[in-house]
């Protein structure tokens, strides 16, 4: 594979597009269908909520009918005048049970209605009572309706001449109007299948279902196969507490997993829940995992038909190039190539054509430069006997003036001596920071003779440092700089101070004079002569003025980076301070430059 790719362009650039056009196509497709699918179970939860509100509405409506028939039942004239009587009366009984018919006719949802007195008397009920497994509330917590008006039961079985079925009973009990003291209990019981069947006609997504919950969490009502008076948890272990009004939450992993909805209804204590199966999730999402697959299929393929075409349209004319040039012979000048295109390869081809007519004249002129070459050479060690020459003769007057008893022209020598040859330095750029304080008190030697009472020169350098690495002539040209614009122009005598101390971003180092300074205007455009451009001044375009500061600056910019420049500050009639940073160097860095700089600088006779 590799060495198929390795043969030929087109291969590479046709694998290479194709995979950076596949990979967005993929990731598109997985996007796509994610978006997808966590639409559909969207759509599923507010399809669901939307639901059980439906139910929860029906539920409403009847469990607040039903709540009103009781508070119309509790202050009935009729029923309060029987439960008040000791003895039973049928008339009453006859009319109070047309009564409660007539108003459970219209109401399928009622099963029964049963009014109970506190004596000995009979009940009485709309519907014959056989039997009935309901027990109420005052059995487990006999003071319940001193706190609460009313309380819904169970699921319960109740037997009537029609038959058994399930109920769920309103209780609440009957007071006297007149003297408030109880005196008999209502119980009005709804029918639990026409409840389950309004839960079963409700489906969610095709397997999904709801439940009715009371406010224990059992079972009142929902599918077949799932007994009232359960426990949610007998059937779903585990499940998380229902938090707050409404919401939704997943349970189980894998296969299994399912999304639980639930609304609690505010007129009662009941939860609603739906139950929604992650398999119909699955199954709408079929169709999206086909129609994607299909469609980047198709994508894929048309994108590899195109790119193969382009591919083969673009190189054609290189392969044609290639093959020119293949059998060209190298020891012969390079023909000319036809021109068929007018395209970027029809470009490199006349390119090509031009190059090759130039390669003949730049051979002519390799050879003149070799020649020029050896003569600068020779040029160079004429130059380099030079400075010994120098050196010597310096070294002589030196001797000469010390013989003559000649103390300041010996020094002055001796100092210019010293400085040249610093300066020369064999060549190398780098010096230990000692060094560079020792040139510079060459220089303030050689100009404390020939401007005495002048000037005073002081060093404050921290001790760790004289054995670090720096450029050399960096303080020289700023001190010289100081002396003739700063410190000769004022009157009496001024004070150069050289200061350097290390911080963590490197050494700084700060020329300072107490001379006359700058105007503010002067400084504006000194600050712009440094900042502009610095490293671009072309030979014989160098600007006027400043011209040590800006060779200090541009020699910084180029050895330490952009940010080891120069900074100026003075105020006019008060001097000024040059200052800079460079950076410290690892220590056998500074050892091997520091050696060589000392080799060069003391192994030369004056």
């Amino acid at each position: 594979m590799q060495q198929w790719l390795g043969k030929s362009l087109k291969h590479k650039l046709s694998i290479l597009i194709i995979i950076a056009t596949l990979v967005p196509l993929l990731f598109l497709g997985i996007f796509s269908f994610n978006i997808a699918k966590s639409l559909t179970e969207e759509k599923a939860k507010i399809t669901g909520m939307n639901t059980l509100r439906q139910l929860e509405a029906y539920l409403d409506t009847m469990v607040k009918d039903v709540e009103n028939m009781s508070l119309f039942l509790i202050g009935h004239t009729g029923v309060q005048a029987y439960l008040k009587t000791e003895e039973s009366n049928y008339v009453q009984q006859t009319t109070i049970i047309n009564f409660l018919t007539n108003l459970a006719f219209s109401k399928d949802y009622i099963a029964n209605i049963i009014i109970e007195p506190l004596g000995s008397k009979d009940h009485i009920s709309h519907k014959s009572l056989v039997r009935s497994e309901f027990r109420n509330i005052t059995e487990e917590i006999p003071d319940y309706y001193d706190q609460h008006p009313k309380w819904w039961s169970f699921v319960h079985r109740q037997w009537t001449f029609e038959g058994v079925r399930k109920v769920i009973t309103l209780a609440r009990p009957i007071r006297s109007t007149d003297k408030y003291k109880p005196i008999g209990n209502l119980q009005i019981n709804l029918d639990q299948a026409v409840i389950a069947n309004q839960f079963r006609q409700a489906v969610l997504e095709k397997t999904g279902f709801v439940l009715l919950l009371d406010e224990n969490n059992r079972i009142i009502a929902g599918p077949p196969d799932m007994e009232t008076n359960m426990t949610l948890a007998d059937y779903y272990p585990s499940i998380q507490e229902f938090n707050g009004l409404s919401g939704n939450m997943d349970y189980g992993e894998g296969s299994n997993k399912k999304t639980i909805l639930y609304k609690k209804m505010s007129s009662v204590n009941w939860k609603l829940v739906g139950i929604i199966p992650s398999q119909e999730y699955r199954s709408q999402n079929q169709y999206f995992i086909k129609l994607t697959v299909v469609a980047v299929s198709v994508a894929i393929l048309l994108v590899i038909i195109l790119v193969l075409f382009l591919i083969q349209k673009i190189t054609n004319p290189l392969s044609v190039l290639t093959k020119f040039l293949k059998n060209a012979s190298p020891e012969e000048p390079l023909p000319a190539l036809p021109v068929k295109t007018i395209d970027e390869v029809g470009q490199l081809i006349i390119s090509y054509n031009r190059l090759s007519s130039r390669i003949v004249k730049l051979t002519d002129e390799v050879k003149w430069n070799e020649s020029l070459k050896k003569e600068a050479d020779m040029h160079a060690l004429q130059v380099q006997i030079n400075p010994h020459f120098l050196y010597n003769t310096l070294s002589s007057i030196h001797w000469l003036a010390l013989m003559n008893q000649d103390v300041k022209i010996a020094e002055m020598v001796g100092s210019l001596s010293d400085f040249l040859r610093f300066s020369l330095n064999n060549g190398q750029e780098y010096c230990t920071i000692q060094q560079e304080i020792m040139h510079v008190r060459h220089y303030v030697n050689i100009q404390t003779i020939r401007y005495p009472d002048k000037f005073k020169f002081e060093v404050h350098v921290e001790e760790g440092l004289y054995q670090h690495t720096m450029l050399k002539l960096l303080l020289q040209p700023l001190v010289e700089n100081s002396m003739l614009h700063g410190i000769l122009s004022r009157d009496g005598m001024g004070t150069i101070t050289i200061r350097g101390h290390r911080e963590q971003d490197g050494i700084h180092f700060m020329v300072e004079d107490d001379g006359i300074g700058m105007s503010a205007e002067r400084l504006d455009w000194l600050q712009e002569q440094l900042v502009e451009n610095p490293l671009q001044y072309e030979k014989g375009q160098t600007k006027r003025g400043s011209y040590g500061l800006r060779n200090v600056h541009k020699r910084l910019l180029l050895h330490y980076g952009k940010d080891a420049g120069l900074r100026v500050e003075s105020t006019e009639d008060a001097g000024t301070r040059v200052m800079f940073t460079i950076p410290d160097l690892p220590e056998i860095q500074q050892s091997e430059i520091s050696d060589k700089g000392d080799g060069d600088i003391e192994g030369t006779d004056r």
